[in-house]
């Protein structure tokens, strides 16, 4: 039996309760990569599972590339603790080698070729929502990124409707990395990291600029410890007429 931390359970089901990502009679699929984050979503969703005053299904499915992955000990896990569990298996590596030029960072294409196999699982499968295991931290360097190389004011939001009618739902997107990790060491999970990433065997120019915000927010959090605090906050305080698009500042014209 793991132990889950009251912190996380309080968070997910303050979150699941606030966005309803997860209602009577969902049939939820779960990526699970087996990293600190899906393992510990899955954990807090079969814990959830147990507490909620209504029913839903969960399943996970792990992804493989096609590069001989030992993906067993995931399966033995869940098994271990009566989560269903499928393992699909994919070419993913294959094509990345013709369909990537040399030099380009593999991660967005790695990551799009992923979810398209959970989207298909899932539609297949007769599963209505997907959920994924990304976190604040995730959510605070994708702020940043966007904001700082792509020009654009965009993060995680906890629920969204894909556009083939799928619910992507991240029920730990309140939840710090560290909390996660901790989990993971409490219970002395075995999980996979950034060595397994399929990224790692190509010549390719690795992912500077997460590495550069990561080290950016690390550095602003030890100058205002209240700032991821702040910026969860923020996310939900967005003055959209304060900003430059063009259609605000006509329907304020107007007015």
């Amino acid at each position: 039996m793991v132990e889950l931390s009251k912190k996380i359970s309080k968070l997910v089901g303050k979150t699941n309760a606030e966005y309803g990502l997860i209602k009577e009679g969902d049939k939820v699929l779960v990526g699970f990569s087996g990293g600190k984050d899906s393992t510990t979503l899955l954990h807090s969703l079969k814990h959830l599972q147990r507490v909620a005053p209504f029913k839903f299904e969960f399943k996970a499915v792990t992804v493989t590339y096609g590069m001989g992955e030992q993906v067993q000990f995931l399966a033995d896990h869940c098994k271990e603790h009566g989560i269903e569990h499928e393992i699909v298996d994919t070419q993913i590596f294959e094509l990345a080698g013709e369909k990537i030029r040399k030099n380009s960072s593999f991660c967005s294409f790695f990551s799009r070729m992923r979810r398209g196999y959970l989207y298909t699982t899932a539609q297949e499968q007769g599963y209505n929502k997907l959920a994924l295991g990304h976190h604040l931290d995730d959510a605070m360097e994708s702020f940043f990124m966007n904001f700082l190389y792509n020009g654009a004011l965009r993060s995680m939001p906890p629920i969204y409707k894909a556009e083939n009618g799928l619910e992507v739902i991240r029920p730990l997107i309140f939840c710090r990395e560290r909390q996660l990790r901790a989990f993971a060491q409490t219970n002395e999970i075995s999980v996979i990291g950034d060595e397994a990433c399929p990224a790692m065997r190509f010549d390719i120019k690795m992912p500077h600029a997460r590495a550069k915000t990561k080290e950016l927010l690390e550095k602003m959090e030890e100058e205002n410890p209240q700032m991821f605090i702040s910026m969860k906050a923020a996310f939900n305080n967005i003055q959209t007429s304060t900003f430059f698009q063009k259609e605000f500042l006509d329907n304020y014209e107007e007015a």
